[in-house]
């Protein structure tokens, strides 16, 4: 574009200067400075920092177990819910007990009248041995008496094995835990019909617990079991679970060439709980003065 001046030349029209960005001011720029250098790196999982060795783990159950009950029938009561933590022998369910309790009374009778057979029995051998000693009666009457005292001692012994697994059926109308632990899963309601196949209920055990985590090769000959490791947990900011390293991978992992470490927990308290997020520490102070062979420190 042209312009037309008063002296009748032209000009050319000038694009205007482009916006440039505001300067930070050089205080500024150093206060920014000073703050990006005070701030500490923070220091990765797998390194060795004032003597300890520091690390990220989880909390994993010893044992899981998917309960089934030892016979089916339908299901009378309900004894423990999911979340709930119990101890070794707990009733968890019942099942409707009015079958197991009349099979338990038919086999008290059938062992009653097989024991009043077997003393019939003993007194009649008694008596024919008396007369079998005098020549009274023949051997062969002796004979068939003892024979029949056998069979009722044998019929005796036969009543009261049905009697045990009467009792037996009965007591295995209760699911019980076998071991300390939470209830992770409760898969059945009341009223429900069980069979001896159906799980009823998933448990982890929570006492102990093992906590894992890895650690870079490097550290190999630095760690050995026994060792006490320190850990933290975000539930308990403020506490410290100590446990002893129990387990160390026999393989190191290509991948992250790191090798897996195991530590048990006791969790007498039952305050941990699977699946949680540990930080870890291994104290490594003082393995160098160490004059039982073990490995030291480089």
């Amino acid at each position: 574009m042209t312009a037309c001046h008063e002296d009748g030349g032209t000009a050319t029209a000038q694009e205007p200067p482009a916006a440039q960005e505001p300067a930070i001011p050089p205080e500024d720029v150093r206060k920014l400075t000073a703050a990006v250098r005070a701030e500490p790196a923070p220091m990765p999982a797998g390194q060795e920092s004032s003597g300890r060795l520091t690390a990220t783990g989880e909390l994993v159950a010893f044992v899981e177990s998917a309960l089934v009950p030892r016979q089916g029938g339908r299901v009378g009561r309900i004894l423990a819910d999911e979340g709930d933590a119990v101890d070794a022998g707990q009733p968890l369910l019942e099942l409707e007990t009015e079958y197991f309790e009349l099979e338990e009374r038919a086999a008290e009778a059938e062992d009653a009248r097989a024991a009043a057979v077997l003393r019939e029995a003993a007194r009649e051998l008694e008596r024919k041995q008396t007369l079998v000693d005098k020549d009274s009666i023949a051997r062969a009457v002796y004979d068939r008496t003892m024979a029949a005292h056998e069979e009722a001692a044998a019929a005796r012994q036969l009543a009261r094995a049905r009697l045990d697994l009467a009792r037996q059926r009965r007591a295995d109308a209760v699911l019980r835990s076998p071991l300390a632990g939470v209830v992770v899963e409760r898969r059945v309601d009341v009223g429900e019909s069980l069979q001896p196949t159906t799980v009823a209920f998933v448990l982890v055990q929570s006492r102990p617990l093992k906590l894992r985590f890895r650690l870079p090769e490097r550290y190999l000959p630095a760690v050995r079991r026994g060792d006490v490791v320190r850990a933290f947990f975000d539930p308990y900011p403020d506490t410290a679970f100590t446990g002893e390293i129990h387990r160390i991978g026999a393989v190191i992992d290509p991948a992250s060439r790191s090798l897996e470490v195991e530590a048990l927990l006791a969790n007498r308290d039952g305050l941990l709980r699977p699946g949680l997020f540990a930080r870890v520490e291994v104290d490594l102070e003082g393995r160098e003065e160490q004059g039982d062979g073990g490995a030291q420190v480089r």
